[in-house]
């Protein structure tokens, strides 16, 4: 990837970024923005060519084995977090990421500490992990509907009025553990309007094919909107840190989402700079006679070296 390449996904990703430390407010941010990009045609270009460096760096990170990445995405119903997933992701090894969607919590994930479930879906060295919703929602629907706290069955005391400002606390000690351990972690907030949502539950509605995708259930969330709306901008203002920042991901417009999430996600793994690994000078020189040995092995008429001759042609 040449210089240029790398600027311009910088600077796709830059002005999403929550900075550490700014109190937010969520209507402050437009989902719709999609500046820097003319069209949606120039948008779907500029994806492909996110795809094809993400498959590359994502090689270089398999094959180095040294970091992980995480990726954790956080939206409200129909933001289009699968989609985003399917798409971003669509041109690496699959391999080397893998998919998490967090549902309600079982009764086994609850005799545990709130962590204890996303931990043990981490991503290994070398591997992208997708978080799709993830411990976020320990202070977010948790948070919308405190009636979920009696199920997790807190000491006496410990669900006072601090309890949101100690799980941000947490939470940010445990992201900032995993980055000193080698996990880089890469955060999208999907910001869907109200609007925009009200359009596509309808769709799902409408397309046979699509009905599956609706639920009553998300509905009757949507009635809770303010209180989400108040909560995300809690957690943006609270767990957005110089080691682990969120990034607001414009998604009324599903291409500029995917290309924003894209270069997010890529912008963090250019500043990784995963390599290849090297080979110390004794490892060269047994390759070397290897190569001699097969070459040695090639019967009558065929090149010696046939990978030259591929080139070639």
């Amino acid at each position: 990837m040449d210089g240029g390449d790398q600027r311009w996904i910088h600077e796709l990703a830059a002005p999403l970024r929550v900075k550490p430390g700014k109190e937010v407010r969520l209507e402050d941010f437009d989902p719709r923005f999609c500046e820097g990009v003319e069209s949606k045609m120039e948008g779907r270009e500029l994806l492909d060519k996110e795809i094809e460096h993400l498959a590359d760096l994502q090689g270089r990170l398999y094959a180095q084995d040294v970091y992980g990445l995480l990726v954790v995405i956080q939206a409200l119903d129909a933001a289009g977090k699968d989609g985003t997933i399917r798409h971003v992701m669509s041109g690496v090894n699959p391999q080397g990421v893998v998919v998490h969607p967090f549902k309600v919590p079982s009764v086994e994930e609850l005799d545990h500490d709130y962590l204890w479930r996303y931990t043990q879906r981490l991503p290994q060295r070398g591997q992208i992990g997708i978080f799709n919703r993830s411990h976020y929602e320990e202070v977010l629907v948790v948070r919308v509907h405190p009636e979920l706290l009696a199920r997790q069955d807190l000491p006496a005391g410990s669900a006072g009025p601090d309890l949101w400002k100690r799980r941000f606390r947490e939470i940010n000690h445990w992201e900032h553990y995993l980055v000193d351990n080698g996990i880089k972690v890469v955060k999208l907030f999907l910001n869907i309007s109200k609007e925009e949502q009200r359009r596509r539950f309808l769709r799902r509605i409408e397309l046979p094919d699509h009905n599956w995708k609706f639920s009553a259930a998300d509905v009757q969330e949507r009635q809770r909107w303010d209180d989400y709306q108040e909560a995300f901008s809690q957690m943006l203002s609270h767990t957005s840190t110089e080691w682990a920042p969120w990034h607001v991901i414009p998604a009324d417009r599903k291409w500029y989402g995917r290309l924003a999430a894209g270069a997010v996600i890529l912008d963090a793994l250019i500043e990784l700079d995963p390599r290849y690994p090297a080979l110390e000078a004794a490892q060269r020189d047994e390759l070397q006679r290897m190569r001699a040995a097969l070459e040695a092995e090639a019967p009558a008429g065929a090149a010696p070296e046939p990978y030259e001759e591929e080139v070639k042609r």
